[in-house]
């Protein structure tokens, strides 16, 4: 029953990610559902809710941690590296809610 749990939360999670949190390139905005990254953050951010130790750091290591190809492969930068600084502290915002909940 708490896979079932754990699942239908990380879908939630993914799902609101996915519409809320972006990359910018050339003031472009390329959301991370777009990007097909959404899942693989809300996954990470899960294991953060699990241990209820959601905070400013872990979000920024959590991102630190997702490598994102660019040019097919000629250049790999973090999650980070590419996300403004508006969306850490949205993601931040969501990952605190959710725990909340």
């Amino acid at each position: 029953m708490s896979n079932y749990n754990s699942t239908e939360t990380i879908e939630k999670l993914a799902a609101t990610i996915g519409e809320n949190i972006y990359i910018e390139v050339a003031k472009w905005h390329l959301y991370l559902s777009d990007a097909h990254l959404h899942t693989l953050v809300a996954e990470k951010a899960y294991h953060l809710l699990e241990s209820k130790s959601v905070s400013e750091a872990k979000v920024i290591a959590l991102l630190e941690e997702i490598p994102v190809t660019l040019g097919k492969g000629k250049t790999r930068l973090t999650l980070k590296d590419i996300i403004p600084r508006e969306c850490e502290t949205k993601l931040l915002d969501i990952l605190e809610q959710a725990q909340d909940n």
